[in-house]
């Protein structure tokens, strides 16, 4: 039975078990503790790293797209159960038995919200506790996105504490330190096990009115993914990891740059798990990977854009009234910011690449329309004549005469739509579609020049490689006297 326990199971889990992560240091380091516990339980897993919030990776959850990931208790109560919810493991844990989810371990430390300050200016100031930041209205405040928005956020914290600042920006988690370190600001959110406390000398203001509730750390399961041997595999993580475990597991990775995976490799083998040793893939091995990935979303979506749009264009250019609603449409999509779009797409198509191409589509459509539209209309009216003298079809003088001399403007416009496409994908990093995105995301979140020029160079290389390539294009598509003319500037 020992024998075939393993094989069996390797045969029940074909597919791998989806371990998500949010797009801060502690949750993707979690991310990889949790999936190289499962692969050396010998089960299939794969990590969906840097996903975004806590509403994309709880959403994703519940649809299926992913089947783990590590939460806390206080953001369960105040973002996902909007405060109805008490922080306490057993109105959390029946809460979630609602929603067919399941905790799978609890990891045995609490990162709870905190106020920070820099320790020269809390002591300048004599500010020690939250309350005391009332009596200093000229402070300016920076929280992340996040905490912004949430149940237990600045809006609820400002009414339980009375505090009168106004100037308060929100920016990446990350970045807010760089900018408290540099006195573009004196008070930011942080969570308690950030090593930047330490590095950076921060004082944390005491809850001294207990606004934040409790946020122990755990894993998520969904019910549907939850196979005995899944269980079995992450329940071995139950209480293994302490607050000064998570400490030093995060500056590992934040200050002294240890990738995440040797990060969480080293820490399971010290609690005696045998995990399979992380090999780093190479520089060019990784620009590979984030070029096929990148292609893949420029190259589908373009492709759709132009086949959608280039109808689009035609209807518009042969229907004018109705024309001109085409037009208005496709002008909004393109007026929403690219990052919103890709959002919106997600109740709809999930994580990962379809999202990010969906969005990409749409966000391509504008310049395709609007210059077939544009080409086909700055036909000159004795060329259209001369074409009915002739006895055309109205089929054969769109496809013999008026598409050829459309196409200098046609193809301007999906250069541009594609342009526009090489840069816009590098956010599909957010939803899981990889691309040039990730290591700018990662690059951002470690403070690490080196990854984010990694992503950037390469994706702008990208961006004058279409470029040209569609000037060459050009010369093979656009009529030679066209081109003459165009050159000749006649």
């Amino acid at each position: 039975m020992t024998v075939l326990y393993p094989l069996l199971v390797s045969l029940l889990a074909v597919a791998p078990v989806r371990v998500g992560s949010k797009v801060f240091t502690e949750s993707v380091v979690l991310g990889e503790v949790t999936t190289q516990a499962l692969q050396a339980s010998g089960l299939p897993a794969v990590h969906r790293r840097e996903l975004g919030g806590t509403r994309i990776l709880w959403d994703a959850l519940l649809r299926g797209d992913l089947d783990v990931y590590p939460e806390y208790t206080g953001t369960l109560s105040e973002e996902i159960f909007s405060g109805q919810v008490p922080a306490t493991l057993d109105a959390v844990r029946a809460a979630l038995t609602a929603h067919g989810v399941r905790i799978a371990a609890i990891l045995g430390f609490s990162d709870s919200y905190a106020l920070g300050m820099k320790e020269e200016v809390a002591e300048r100031l004599g500010i020690r506790r939250i309350s005391e930041l009332a009596q200093h209205p000229e402070l300016r405040f920076a929280f992340s996105n996040e905490f912004l928005d949430r149940g237990d956020g600045w809006r609820a914290l400002q009414q339980a504490y009375a505090l009168p600042q106004h100037n308060v920006r929100g920016m990446d988690h990350d970045l807010a330190y760089r900018g408290l370190k540099r006195g573009a600001f004196e008070v930011t959110d942080l969570y308690s096990t950030d090593p930047e406390v330490q590095e950076l000398g921060l004082h944390l203001l005491e809850d001294d009115r207990r606004h934040f509730p409790d946020y122990q750390a755990l894993l998520l399961v969904r019910e549907a993914a939850a196979a005995p041997p899944v269980l079995a595999a992450l329940a071995r993580l139950e209480g293994r990891i302490s607050t000064t475990d998570m400490v030093s597991m995060n500056l590992k990775a934040k200050v002294r740059r240890v990738p995440e995976a040797q990060v969480a490799s080293d820490f399971l083998r010290g609690q005696g798990i045998d995990v399979v040793p992380v090999v780093q893939p190479g520089r060019v091995r990784r620009f590979l990977g984030y070029l096929r990935e990148h292609l893949v979303l420029v190259g589908i979506s373009l492709t759709g854009s132009v086949l959608v749009g280039l109808p689009l264009g035609i209807f518009a250019a042969r229907r004018p009234r109705l024309g001109q609603l085409v037009l208005g449409a496709v002008g909004i999509l393109q007026t929403l910011p690219s990052l919103a779009l890709l959002v919106l797409m997600i109740p709809l198509l999930g994580i990962g690449a379809r999202p990010a191409i969906a969005a990409l589509f749409l966000y391509g459509l504008l310049p395709v329309v609007r210059n077939t539209h544009a080409g086909l209309t700055g036909i000159p009216g004795e060329l259209r004549e001369a074409a009915e003298a002739l006895g055309l079809s109205p089929f054969s003088r769109l496809l013999h005469i008026e598409l050829p001399l459309a196409s200098p403007s046609i193809l301007a416009g999906i250069q541009t739509s594609a342009v526009i496409c090489v840069g816009t994908a590098t956010l599909g990093a957010l939803v899981g579609a990889g691309g040039f995105g990730q290591p700018i995301l990662t690059g951002i979140r470690l403070d690490n020049v080196g990854l984010l020029l990694e992503g950037a160079v390469p994706a702008a290389l990208l961006a004058l490689v279409v470029q040209a390539s569609f000037e060459l294009l050009g010369r093979c598509v656009i009529p030679r006297g066209l081109r003459l003319a165009r050159t000749d500037g006649s």
